[in-house]
């Protein structure tokens, strides 16, 4: 189980900035940031090395936070594998509320973060063989570089 911190931004210029600012200057790292709008407002998807840290800063200086808890799961990367995992997801009924990727330097491997209607279908992604990546092994990988 990966912390995601999620912060409702309004859509005007310098808001996503001033957000990464206060983030730098507590001098937490962000893994990935991932941004979905609408016209007046948007959603900031960020995995980074201290969410409980990003979530205090964050509220401190005014901003709407939700920490979140998503499922981490490592693919390798390459063609299809994305197309597999979500094929066995849907063959149990499972429904995805949104998803995003990055790359993890060390491993090479692609982590896509899911969103599941059903959390405890983790058990059944590790008895499948998958590696779920959880929050230590992200900091983990930060600090080795």
């Amino acid at each position: 189980m990966v912390k995601q911190v999620s912060v409702f931004l309004e859509n005007a210029p310098g808001t996503l900035s001033s957000m990464a600012r206060l983030l730098a200057d507590a001098e937490i790292n962000m893994h990935v940031l991932a941004v979905a709008d609408t016209s007046e407002f948007g959603v900031a998807r960020i995995i980074c090395d201290n969410p409980v840290q990003a979530q205090s800063v964050l509220l401190d200086e005014g901003f709407s936070v939700a920490m979140t808890p998503v499922c981490g799961v490592e693919l390798s990367d390459t063609p299809g594998s994305l197309a597999d995992f979500l094929e066995f997801v849907s063959s149990h009924g499972v429904d995805i509320s949104y998803t995003y990727c990055f790359i993890e330097p060390n491993s090479g491997k692609a982590v896509n973060i899911f969103r599941l209607n059903d959390p405890s279908f983790e058990k059944t992604i590790l008895e499948a063989g998958y590696k779920i990546v959880s929050d230590e092994d992200l900091l983990t990988s930060t600090n080795e570089n």
